[in-house]
């Protein structure tokens, strides 16, 4: 069972072998989904101000629901507007979240089964990264924020979408436990 405690400004994370394969299968294929259909960059900028400044980003929302999910339009009722701001953020914005579930990866990595200790700039690439599977999962789902939880924790075993609601539960009290031992 994971198990998270609070040391000081250090948040201790303690994963059954297993969960912490789990997590990390996940992590991998949200890394795999956030590159797939990205171009590569048109241009490699050493000066860090023209690299702020290029804008070969993609133009159009992905077709993946997910991805439109974790890579939502800026102007919903503007879409030339809504391109643009897309041109100019979406590589960036893929390339945090990526960073993130990487660092998340790496940390799992090379615990093993051993306490995994975050410091405060760590608990937040942890809480994004969470936070991202939970949207991914949600989204295949579709779960709505209408939605009745009961609904979804009644689902019976022999349900096809049991296990991925279980999955995304766990990662929900995954971020409720980082959140709590973050204060």
């Amino acid at each position: 069972m994971t198990r998270f405690r609070k040391r000081r400004k250090t948040v201790v994370v303690s994963f059954a072998e297993h969960e912490a394969d789990i997590l990390a299968n996940l992590l991998r294929n949200l890394v795999e989904l956030l590159y797939d259909g990205l171009p590569p960059r048109t241009t490699q900028s050493s000066d860090p101000l023209a690299a702020l400044l290029e804008s070969d980003g993609p133009t159009e929302p992905p077709e993946d629901v997910v991805l439109q999910r974790l890579l939502p339009d800026a102007y919903k009722s503007d879409d030339m507007a809504s391109s643009e701001f897309r041109r100019f953020t979406e590589r960036g914005l893929r390339e945090g979240k990526v960073t993130d579930a990487r660092r998340v990866l790496s940390a799992l990595e090379e615990s093993g089964a051993d306490e995994i200790a975050l410091e405060p700039d760590e608990q937040l690439s942890w809480l994004r990264a969470l936070n991202d599977l939970r949207l991914a999962i949600g989204t295949r789902l579709e779960i709505k924020d209408e939605d009745d939880y009961t609904t979804w924790e009644k689902l019976p075993d022999d349900d096809p979408r049991r296990l991925t609601y279980d999955l995304y539960d766990w990662l929900g009290y995954l971020q409720s436990a980082l959140l709590h031992n973050m204060r």
